[in-house]
């Protein structure tokens, strides 16, 4: 990852990072539409594999309005990372204020043994340069 802020978790020996990407090309400010990218990587520092199935996301704007995201895996897989792995995807997200913060869970198993377990994703701030000063 390059030298953009990054937000990080670890949780049960897996460790979540989060770089955000602000996107000027795809963002309307007049029309209330921010939208940035952001990419997360998985990193199982465990000693067995490990799977994402589910994930939930807080998503919180500006106005303090809160989103609630839950679903199947991520960008359409449930990954299996193996032991001293990682599995990396990026997605993006839309607020109608220009600055905001998510964060969330995984829930994830061990194939192995069976045993679930939820994973923290870094509280990750979405900030754009339409707004005078960086809250978060």
């Amino acid at each position: 990852m390059d030298n953009t802020p990054c937000f990080e978790a670890t949780t049960d020996r897996v460790r979540v990072v989060v770089q955000t990407f602000w996107l000027d090309d795809q963002s309307e400010p007049d029309e209330h539409r921010y939208v940035w990218a952001y990419r997360v990587r998985i990193e199982n520092h465990g000693d067995t594999a490990v799977q994402l199935l589910r994930r939930s996301w807080r998503i919180v704007d500006g106005q303090g309005r809160i989103e609630r995201v839950e679903g199947e895996g991520v960008v359409g897989e449930q990954p299996l990372i193996d032991a001293a792995a990682s599995f990396e995807y990026m997605s993006g997200a839309a607020l109608e204020t220009p600055t905001g913060f998510m964060g969330g869970q995984y829930h994830m198993v061990r194939p192995a043994s069976r045993e679930h377990f939820d994973i923290s994703i870094p509280v990750f701030s979405l900030d754009s340069p339409h707004h005078p000063t960086i809250l978060h």
